[in-house]
């Protein structure tokens, strides 16, 4: 087995030097210290985890707290940049469980496992995290807040602050929203899309938002079919993520009507799938990149730097993602190119 010490002596090092730069500390050059890695990793050095920890009563383990299906391209796309991270910073990570058959709790595995930290990415349970909150493990949370603790979170209030003034010059007045079930990240959703739709004037009924599960096409097939039925239908339907939209696409198609000839849709979420549907779909992308590196980074910091380490809230702001499932209306339900022709045909 390599040790430390046969690595320090390829290097030409001291042990400590070595030690530095395997953790990414200071006290070495950033250039020797990317050199020492790759020569660990060429003579496949690998740390005693126990050693480690015992040295430095540090693990370098990360609980991850995840409470929904890995198929969730939000979700995937955040732990993939958690990750990765993590992997630069030399941590491991290691997915938590609330074993309540076995009577442990969430603490408990991550005391079990000797965690440095934990990371909840995805929580519903709040009583299940009771006693992590209340512990000395440094906790950090992805797109919903625990007062006394980080949070990275999705601008998702203000998000419809670009998407609403961003539909209004594509043309349209009749908008509607199909959101998802409730919970914090709904209804921060929900109050922004109201508050956004009065800045820029525009009177929605109360008919013209509904709630659909999210991720579920069918229950957002159903919610589209109740708003297609209207006497004044809307000319553009928003959607609680790219996933539910296909249900809604589907029922439109079902009723003879095409996007966006007919009706207009815009997603949430900007993930891959809405780059390759056909016609290309307008979505908000959240800036999962970012949101994951963010919340390791500031997880590392919070167990590094324990005294100083001030929780917060951060916000990674996303983009609108033009695409050509929304045009350009008027109010005649026509496209300015549709209109034009129209015009030169009377003349």
């Amino acid at each position: 087995m390599v040790t430390i010490k046969m690595v320090a002596e390829r290097c030409g090092l001291s042990v400590g030097a070595v030690s530095k730069a395997l953790n990414h500390q200071p006290g070495i050059s950033p250039e020797k210290a990317a050199w020492v890695r790759q020569v660990a990793a060429e003579m496949r050095y690998h740390p005693n985890a126990a050693a480690r920890t015992l040295k430095t009563s540090r693990s370098k383990n990360i609980g991850i707290i995840f409470e929904n299906r890995l198929i969730h391209e939000f979700f995937s796309e955040v732990l993939e940049a958690v990750r990765a991270c993590l992997t630069e910073k030399n941590y491991d990570m290691t997915f938590l469980n609330s074993r309540e058959s076995q009577g442990m709790s969430y603490y408990e595995h991550a005391m079990q496992l000797q965690c440095d930290g934990v990371m909840v990415v995805h929580g519903r349970t709040r009583g299940a995290l009771e006693e992590l909150m209340n512990s000395d493990i440094p906790l950090v949370t992805i797109d919903h807040i625990l007062y006394g603790h980080t949070a990275v979170v999705s601008d998702n209030a203000d998000s419809f602050r670009k998407i609403i003034p961003y539909l209004v010059q594509m043309g349209h007045r009749r908008i509607a929203m199909v959101h998802g079930e409730d919970g914090d990240v709904t209804r921060l959703r929900v109050a922004g899309f109201h508050n956004a739709c009065r800045e820029c004037g525009l009177e929605i009924p109360e008919e013209y938002v509904l709630e659909a599960r999210y991720h579920e096409p069918k229950d957002s097939g159903l919610a589209t079919r109740k708003l297609l039925a209207l006497k004044e239908p809307p000319t553009c339907i928003l959607y609680p993520d790219d996933i539910s939209i296909l249900g809604g696409t589907t029922e439109i198609e079902r009723q003879g009507l095409s996007v966006p000839e007919d009706i207009c849709c815009f997603g949430y979420d900007g993930n891959r799938l809405s780059r390759l549907l056909r016609p290309s779909l307008a979505t908000y992308r959240q800036n999962t990149e970012r949101m994951g590196r963010v919340a390791a980074e500031e997880l590392i910091q919070a167990i590094e730097d324990t005294k100083c380490y001030i929780p917060r809230i951060i916000t990674v702001e996303g983009a609108v993602q033009p695409g050509d499932s929304v045009r350009q209306w008027d109010r005649g339900g026509k496209s300015g190119e549709e209109k034009q022709d129209h015009e030169l045909s009377k003349e």
